[in-house]
């Protein structure tokens, strides 16, 4: 008692790579190491079985000033038509642990919270306290348009927490055509956004993302790709509106989707970072990457929708260690129905956990140092930044979803996405796999948005309407449900 330890590990001699494929190669038998075992992502990226330090590369851009205390903005999304409902909903998220809200906004009310007007939004925030918890937007081409009425409710308070969140590249994707040229809402957004900065130093004015990819089924890759092309372009836009290149890349924020495959999360908005850094380091405009991210609505499910708490608390994980700034976790009832108060709580209180009881932001980028994630990060990088260029090479974001190529290339991974499914090789938990026959279903709302509609200005330009192609958004249990229930 009381001795030295034992160096038991001296009587062994260190284990090699080698002696593992020997191993290996026993276990499979004479079977192929690649076929059996490399995995690949949608990409054709290599993930192999076992990472040892030689695969060990440090690519990661630092992140910003990290805060222990409240490393991440807990950003809920309200989006109910009716713009008195909206209101009690984003003030009892921002009572019950949210630090921000995103407001989709939508007169038609269709999809989004039905506001047409300055005094409409002031409704909808009414005892929201700006300075302490920011506000978000995501009205589409209407973006300008809705970035006023919030600045007008901001009242020109310097410590307002606001993200105007422009996005009309976003928005052509989505829909495959813009009201009037393109080029003209990206010249209105700009403008608008060095206006709206000089009053709101805290604001960022653009979100560049690469979401819209990833909701279409895409691949990580064609995702970081269309979110620096995407940046990039509103960078240059609010450089020939006067902003200094450093100021204009500081007003834009990235946006990424958050999966379930919460390892291919960490390293994607990783691999961003690192794509920010190259690009802004090259236009020597120094300025840290803002990341929000948003869980997937492609991986959830209609069948047995208990399910999705899984997948979003897997998607809000990897956002967070991954780095995000800003984490959106939506609705596990989402691709049923409109959620219901127990569906709002279960979205922040996922978060709160992470954050408060798992310690997930208690470190600055926990993942550095991980040999896997270290070279998925790498190949990502890699992978997001040549997509990057051959945006740019084509002409630029605006040219490439015209052309379609980027369509094409979404398509073309949706496609295998779905191959992979229906093959057994990916399985989808409660619909391919482990289906529930004795589903009770959950608890959703129906809203009739069209009662809550109101007039609005027309976000058209003038000139000949702009073009893409489309660019739509899919669930992919979605063609298997319909077999798993019968």
């Amino acid at each position: 008692m009381g001795g030295a330890p034992t160096p038991l590990v001296e009587d062994f001699a260190p284990a090699t790579r080698e002696d593992w494929l020997k191993l290996v190669d026993k276990t499979l038998e004479g079977g192929d190491f690649n076929q059996r075992l490399v995995g690949h992502t949608i990409d054709g990226l290599e993930i192999q079985p076992l990472y040892t330090p030689a695969d060990h590369i440090a690519v990661a851009a630092p992140a910003g000033p990290h805060d222990a205390e409240q490393p991440w903005d807990i950003r809920a999304l309200s989006a109910h038509p009716d713009p008195v409902r909206a209101n009690r909903d984003l003030l009892a998220d921002l009572e019950g642990g949210a630090t921000s809200v995103l407001l989709k906004l939508d007169p038609t009310g269709a999809d989004g919270v039905a506001v047409g007007s300055s005094d409409a939004l002031a409704q909808v925030l009414d005892g929201v306290v700006l300075e302490l918890a920011g506000v978000a937007l995501d009205a589409g081409f209407l973006g300008v348009q809705a970035a006023d009425w919030l600045a007008a409710a901001a009242k020109s308070s310097p410590g307002a927490l606001l993200a105007f969140h422009l996005d009309p590249l976003g928005a052509l994707a989505k829909t495959g055509a813009s009201p009037g040229p393109i080029e003209s809402h990206l010249i209105a957004s700009a403008n608008a956004g060095v206006r709206l900065a000089e009053v709101y130093p805290k604001a960022s004015v653009f979100l560049a993302s690469g979401a819209v990819v990833h909701e279409a089924g895409g691949g990580e890759a064609e995702e970081l790709g269309v979110m620096a092309a995407s940046a990039f372009a509103y960078a240059k836009a609010l450089i020939r509106a006067g902003a200094t290149p450093t100021d204009a890349f500081s007003l834009i924020t990235l946006g990424l989707a958050a999966d379930s495959d919460y390892f291919l999360t960490i390293a994607k908005l990783r691999a961003a970072r690192a794509i920010w850094a190259r690009i802004t380091g090259a236009c020597e405009a120094p300025a840290p990457a803002r990341i929000e991210a948003r869980s997937s609505r492609r991986m959830l499910t209609r069948l047995d929708a208990w399910t999705n708490m899984l997948r979003l608390t897997a998607a809000g994980f990897g956002a967070a260690v991954g780095g995000a700034d800003a984490i959106v976790l939506g609705y596990f009832t989402d691709a049923l129905g409109s959620p219901t108060p127990f569906a709002r709580r279960q979205a922040r209180n996922a978060q709160i956990v992470l954050m408060d009881e798992a310690n997930l932001g208690r470190v600055a980028d926990p993942a550095r140092g991980a040999w896997f994630i270290e070279s998925l990060t790498d190949q990502l990088a890699r992978a997001g930044w040549a997509a990057f260029q051959a945006i740019e090479a084509e002409g630029g974001i605006v040219t490439a979803l015209a052309s379609g190529s980027i369509a094409a290339k979404v398509a073309g991974a949706a496609e295998a996405r779905h191959a992979a499914i229906a093959a057994g090789e990916q399985k989808i938990i409660g619909v391919t796999v482990f289906a529930n026959a004795q589903d009770p279903g959950v608890e959703v709302e129906t809203v009739d948005g069209a009662a809550f509609a109101v007039a609005a200005p027309s976000p058209r330009m003038p000139g000949p309407d702009g073009s893409a192609s489309l660019l739509a958004a899919i669930r992919l249990a979605e063609p298997f449900e319909g077999r798993a229930s019968e």
